[in-house]
């Protein structure tokens, strides 16, 4: 959080992050903030009074805020969810660990939970840094080009085209030429399309989603890519 991107937008205070230890609310003498679950089984289980007594200290500092349980059986996270967080003015991470967290606890306070994929991390600490990451990057002035986060990968449903910079000639592979000729509209053309194909190989389940303008159409229909992107959005 000391960082690059985030750490500057910090030192601008484009966003405050603060961490709260639950530990330092556990109610015994060995700051116990997990215990077996009822009715047996494997690992442990996170208790509800600290749980519930770091929430309500982050509130009385803070004010309300959206609260979101890290957790596997949460939906999953996307760049849709990047840009609708972004947009909250206050967000409490509860960073799930163990076997899972009491069922009371989720009841009474958790309003969403997120799941960063289909994996297991020892805790939610990762999944919370990563989607402080995502978001912050989208927070009005963060990023030095504005075009930047409209633009990155996910940003529409396709991949971003391939980047290339100086040395012009790298071991015998030179740059597209059509990157070299200061024709800006055919640049984004000749990109937009190299975004189609990439998807289209790499990531076909993505074009399910997309929609395009019907200039877009229109150039796919020229570039005979058209009916294989159509095709390839009845497979999905």
């Amino acid at each position: 959080m000391n960082e690059s991107i985030i750490r500057r937008a910090r030192e601008a205070d484009q966003v405050q992050i603060e961490i709260t230890n639950i530990r330092d609310f556990a109610e015994d003498k060995h700051s116990m903030t997990d215990d077996r679950p009822f009715g047996g089984g494997e690992g442990m289980v996170m208790k509800p009074e600290p749980l519930t007594a770091a929430l309500q200290s982050v509130r009385a500092k803070k004010g309300p805020g959206r609260v979101i349980l890290l957790s596997p059986q949460g939906r999953q996270y996307s760049q849709k969810i990047a840009g609708e967080l972004s947009r909250e003015q206050h967000i409490i991470f509860v960073c799930g660990r163990y076997e899972g967290v009491d069922e009371r606890f989720i009841s009474a306070a958790v309003e969403d939970e997120i799941s960063i994929g289909d994996y297991i991390l020892t805790g939610g600490e990762l999944a919370a840094m990563v989607i402080i990451d995502s978001i912050t990057r989208l927070l009005p002035g963060v990023l030095g080009c504005a075009d930047s986060a409209e633009k990155d990968t996910f940003s529409r449903q396709l991949l971003k085209h391939a980047q290339y910079t100086r040395p012009r000639d790298f071991a015998g592979q030179e740059v597209p030429e059509i990157l070299l000729s200061g024709d800006h509209e055919r640049i984004e053309q000749y990109r937009f399309l190299e975004s189609v194909r990439r998807t289209m190989d790499r990531r076909p389940d993505l074009l399910q989603k997309e929609v395009f303008s019907k200039a877009e159409i229109k150039l796919l229909k020229k570039n005979q890519l058209y009916d294989k992107v159509k095709a390839l959005q009845k497979e999905q």
